[in-house]
C-alpha cells in the first residue's frame, strides 16, 4: 500500500437503545492509501454505512463513536469539534450518499446546490463558481450544464441525478471520497457507466476513495483492496486480487459464491445460509459460526483475532480456508 491517508485504528461506534447497546462498528481497523480505491463490503446490517457516517462525524444520538481513532493525514478526526469537521466535510472528505433520489435538496435547482459547496469552501467569485459548476456537470458526462444549472432535481433522470451527487462531491476537490452503495439504485446499464465515471474521475484527481457496497462484483471491477466487515467487526482485508482469488476466510467465500454466473443459467444461486446474528446480542465466540461449514466447538468459545496470512491479507478465522478443516 502507498502511504495512508485515512487509516482507521479500533473505531467502535455504538447506539444506545432502550432494547439494548448496538455495536454497529466494534473495533474495526483499516488504512486507505493515497490515490487508492478501498472496497468496503458486507451484509446489510453489517456496519458499512455505520463506518462512512463515522468517517464524517455524522453520528447522530442515541449513537456514539465510543473508542478508536480515525487519523486523516495525520490528523485525529474524533478529536476535532464539529466546526473544524465543517471544514473538513466536502472541501477534506465528501460522500456520495446511497439514494440518489433523496441525496439532492428538491426545492432548489442543481446549480444553486453546486454553488453552495463552492461558496462554503472556496474563494471563487460568483462568476468563477458558475463556470466551475458547469465545469463539473459536463465531466460527469450532462450535455447543455449550462442551462441544466437551474433544472431541479426531479427534472433529471435517476442516472443523471446520481451524476450530479458525484459532480457536487467531486466540486472542492477532496482528497477522500466515500462512497455509499452509489449504484445501488439504478440499472445495470446507467451502473456500469457510472462505476467507469467514478474510477475515472478519482484517477485523473490522485484522490482516495472508500466504496461502500454489498456488491464484491462491483468491487472487483473497482478497488485495489477490500475489508470484509460482519457484524461489525473486520473478517478479512488485503489486496482485492489476492482476497477474490484466494479468500481465506468462509464468509469472503460466501459472498464469492453468491455471485451470479452467467455461465451457469440452470445451476441454482449460491447463498450463505441462515440469517445475520441480532447485533444487540451476539453470539460467544465467532460471530459468523452458526452459518459457517467449518466451525468447530473451538469457534463457540472463542472470538478469533486477525491473522496474518502473507502478501497484506489479514482474516479473522480459527479454520481458514487454506488450512486444514
Amino acid at each position: 500500500m502507498t502511504e495512508a491517508l485515512l487509516q482507521v485504528e479500533g473505531l467502535r461506534t455504538h447506539f444506545h437503545t432502550f432494547s439494548g447497546t448496538v455495536r454497529a462498528v466494534d473495533g474495526v481497523s483499516f488504512a486507505v492509501g493515497r490515490g487508492e480505491i478501498m472496497g468496503l463490503v458486507g451484509e446489510s446490517g453489517g456496519g458499512k454505512s455505520v463506518v462512512g457516517f463515522s468517517l464524517l462525524g455524522l453520528i447522530d444520538p442515541p449513537g456514539r463513536i465510543e473508542g478508536g481513532t480515525i487519523r486523516f493525514d495525520g490528523e485525529d478526526l474524533t478529536a476535532a469539534g464539529e466546526a473544524r469537521m465543517r471544514r473538513i466535510r466536502g472541501r477534506e472528505i465528501a460522500m456520495v450518499f446511497q439514494d440518489p433520489m433523496t441525496s439532492l435538496n428538491p426545492l432548489h435547482t442543481v446549480g444553486r446546490q453546486m454553488d453552495e459547496v463552492l461558496r462554503l469552501h472556496t474563494d471563487l467569485d460568483a462568476a468563477a463558481r458558475r463556470a466551475r459548476s458547469v465545469e463539473m456537470l459536463e465531466s460527469v458526462g450532462i450535455s447543455r450544464a449550462a442551462e441544466r444549472l437551474s433544472a431541479y432535481p426531479h427534472q433529471f433522470s435517476g442516472g443523471m441525478r446520481q451524476r450530479v451527487v458525484i459532480a457536487i462531491a467531486l466540486l472542492a476537490s477532496p482528497r477522500l471520497i466515500v462512497a455509499d452503495e452509489p449504484t445501488t439504485a439504478l440499472d445495470v446499464t446507467i451502473q456500469s457507466q457510472i462505476l467507469k465515471l467514478m474510477r475515472r474521475q478519482i484517477r485523473e484527481r490522485g484522490a482516495s476513495m472508500i466504496l461502500i457496497t454489498h456488491d464484491l462484483a462491483v468491487v472487483a471491477e473497482m478497488a485495489d483492496h477490500i475489508t470484509v466487515l460482519y457484524c461489525g467487526k473486520v473478517v478479512e482485508r488485503g489486496p482485492a486480487d489476492t482476497v477474490l482469488r484466494r479468500p481465506a476466510h468462509p464468509y469472503t467465500r460466501g459472498l464469492i459464491d453468491s455471485i451470479p454466473n452467467p455461465a451457469l443459467r440452470k445451476e441454482r444461486l449460491n447463498q450463505i445460509p441462515g440469517m445475520v446474528p441480532d447485533i444487540r446480542n451476539l453470539p460467544v465466540g465467532c460471530n459468523f459460526r452458526d452459518r459457517c461449514p467449518r466451525a468447530t466447538a473451538l469457534c463457540a468459545e472463542v472470538e478469533p483475532a486477525l491473522q496474518d496470512r502473507g502478501s497484506g491479507q489479514w482474516a479473522a478465522c480459527h479454520h481458514p480456508l487454506d488450512a486444514a478443516p
